[in-house]
């Protein structure tokens, strides 16, 4: 049972959601603090058990149609876990909140609770956004900045020209990532009555809105000034996975899980090149 509700968690995209935050906290002057270590451990492990087992639980109809489902990319979640992993979200992810809603004030309140909604409004009714085309890619991208601006706000940082336009390009990146993903599930959605970005527009049209979001999301990165904005070009490598699909057909709408899995470990490489950058860029700054 323990072994099924972690693979549910999806450990390999832990650090999509602790890094922003730990990144965005250091990059906003704070320091070696217990804010540190609380928010970078809850961004790790319970906030991603808590976003990818509701998900999970109430996404069971289409992941049981749904062939890539059942391994890092998503648990098959026996029905008798579904109580189970609802009951320990909750479990794991107050205590967390009542240690880091005192270390903060009302912005970092405001975008904590926005996370909070947005992780539970993705796949939960009466929202479930999920099935919302566009606003599923919205709220999703959310999952990942929101940790970011958390950070900065807790540090105590002021919005600025540089915080806005790393936000926003990230905000425009995960929306991106988000549809492009959603391709390779038109067909087990379809199936299950779950509409999507992709069920909306289509395997080419989504794609192309996708390179279209990665394109923008760089161009956006490149008002962060130097030596900063050397990070659009890494946008390329999600370019070059997304475009061989960009006339993908709706029957063959699966084919798209090959980029997809380039796109998993394009973004380990993208990070890693993003961290050396911003390492090298603050000792520049």
């Amino acid at each position: 049972m323990i072994t099924d509700m972690l693979r549910s968690s999806r450990p390999l995209s832990w650090i999509n959601t602790a890094y922003p935050f730990a990144a965005a906290w250091l990059l906003s002057g704070g320091g070696w603090e217990p804010a540190l270590v609380a928010g970078t451990l809850f961004f790790l492990i319970p906030y991603n058990f808590a976003l990818y087992g509701i998900n999970d639980v109430f996404d069971h109809a289409s992941d049981m149609a749904n062939p890539r489902k059942g391994g890092a990319e998503g648990a098959l979640l026996d029905t008798t876990l579904h109580r189970p992993v609802l009951i320990a979200s909750v479990a794991l992810v107050l205590p967390f909140l009542l240690v880091l809603v005192p270390m903060g004030g009302p912005a970092s309140w405001f975008i904590l609770a926005v996370s909070m909604l947005a992780l539970v409004a993705y796949s939960a009714p009466p929202l479930r956004t999920k099935e919302i085309p566009v606003l599923d890619s919205l709220t999703s991208s959310l999952h990942f900045v929101t940790p970011a601006a958390y950070g900065a706000a807790l540090a105590g940082a002021e919005a600025s020209m540089v915080l806005v336009c790393a936000l926003g390009a990230f905000l425009l990146w995960g929306m991106a990532s988000h549809a492009f993903g959603a391709v390779q599930d038109i067909g087990p959605d379809r199936e299950a009555g779950i509409s999507s970005i992709a069920t909306a527009l289509g395997a080419a049209s989504t794609v192309r809105l996708a390179l279209a979001l990665w394109a923008a999301a760089g161009l956006l990165v490149l008002g962060t000034g130097w030596p900063w904005s050397l990070a659009a070009v890494l946008v390329a490598p999600y370019l070059v996975a997304g475009a061989p699909h960009c006339s993908l057909r709706d029957e063959e709408a699966d084919r798209a899980h090959k980029g997809w899995r380039h796109f998993l470990w394009i973004n380990y490489a993208a990070g890693a090149a993003l961290t050396i950058l911003l390492l090298l860029g603050t000792e520049v700054v």
